[in-house]
């Protein structure tokens, strides 16, 4: 009889489009190993290339550098950890090693922290969107238009759609916790159970070990006839 782990009973092994947990954790790793592979591309070629980044007055009404090079290095060394945490996730769910996932996980939690920050910012101080988008450039996309919505109504859209990303994000994130779990759970030994006629329980050991243990004995001597 084959024991089955309480905590296997809160959650879930499969995700989004009817997955496993495990895939959706590859795909999920892959996704961001791209996006990061494109933000570290362009900063790259920002470095190579400053000018490019360098915007006249005539375009944002004073002379603006958009970064320089102390931060562009930063960036730079920002995008190459993060390829490095999604690639040991990803390399993590497709090998079954469940110690290489914790980093992409911790990231999970620091990203939707800081958005739940954002979230209880935009609450506490409604009136410092107004004025942000003052601080923006006049030639600003949609600028005016965003200056035109009543203050109240803003809010709440800007509430609204950070809800839903926070929701999106907590989803996400348990789809990466649930594929820890299954893959330590996987990973740790299975027992199996036998209950004996004086109730007294015995724990054999995994299968794997029962069988390399006893390939190494010897088979026992032949019968001799009497």
């Amino acid at each position: 009889m084959k024991m089955v782990a309480p905590w296997t009973r809160f959650y879930s092994n499969s995700c989004c489009l009817c997955c496993h947990v495990r895939t959706g954790t590859i795909l999920l790793g892959v996704w961001y190993l791209i996006i990061n592979a494109v933000v570290l591309l362009i900063l790259l070629s920002a470095l190579a290339d400053p000018d490019q980044y360098h915007f006249s007055s005539s375009e944002l009404g004073g002379d603006f550098e958009f970064m320089d090079d102390a931060n562009m290095c930063i960036a730079i060394a920002i995008s190459l950890l993060m390829i490095l945490i999604c690639a040991m996730a990803t390399y993590g769910a497709y090998k079954q090693r469940a110690a290489w996932i914790i980093p992409f996980f911790c990231y999970q939690i620091f990203d939707f922290a800081l958005n739940m920050l954002v979230a209880i910012t935009v609450l506490i101080y409604p009136n410092s969107i107004q004025e942000y988008i003052r601080q923006l450039p006049p030639n600003f996309p949609y600028r005016d238009d965003v200056m035109s919505v009543n203050p109240t109504c803003l809010v709440l859209i800007i509430l609204l759609f950070i809800s839903i990303i926070l929701t999106f994000k907590g989803y996400l994130i348990s789809c990466v916790w649930n594929c820890y779990r299954y893959i330590n759970g996987r990973n740790s030994s299975d027992v199996l159970v036998y209950v004996t006629s004086n109730d007294t329980t015995v724990l054999l050991p995994p299968y794997d070990d029962a069988t390399v243990n006893g390939a190494a004995k010897e088979p026992p001597p032949p019968y001799v006839s009497a």
